[in-house]
């Protein structure tokens, strides 16, 4: 079966009442977890968009407060979940802010990539997904997330 469009998914739900709607919904949430964390995200969620990066920080932290030795394995399952929970919110302040607290923690934990060009890449992509949300943001915001990063 061959899936159609958003304008046509669009057209069908506003013909639904709000009851098969929400069968609609929950059925939808059944089939995948990424489905149920996204419908969370905009029930639960979405109205506080600072707790929500606080709470995405915080595990973060988590992830990383391992001790010893953070492998390259560890640090591309952090960027996995947090490309992923990022792309529920949209919102490019929320971006920046999480993912300048990763890159904070990587150099906190003091990591070093050493001859490992997979972690120095991921970093390296980390910082330039932070320039391109940067110049998407509010002009007055530029500067202050701008002087975040320098340490960088």
């Amino acid at each position: 079966m061959k899936a159609a469009t958003i304008s046509q998914l669009k057209k069908e739900l506003v013909k639904l009442e709000q009851d098969e709607l929400l069968d609609v919904c929950l059925r939808l949430a059944k089939f995948k977890v990424e489905s149920k964390e996204l419908l969370t995200y905009l029930l639960m969620k979405a109205d506080d968009e600072i707790g929500y990066a606080n709470e995405l920080c915080s595990e973060i932290d988590l992830q990383l407060n391992t001790p010893g030795r953070i492998h390259k394995k560890t640090l591309r399952k952090v960027v996995r979940w947090m490309d992923k929970s990022l792309r529920f919110s949209g919102n490019k302040e929320t971006e920046l802010h999480v993912r300048i607290h990763f890159c904070r923690r990587i150099q906190d934990k003091q990591i070093s990539f050493g001859d490992c060009r997979v972690s120095a890449n991921l970093y390296a992509t980390q910082l330039k997904k932070i320039d391109k949300a940067i110049d998407k943001v509010h002009p007055d915001l530029r500067f202050d997330y701008r002087l975040q990063i320098s340490g960088l």
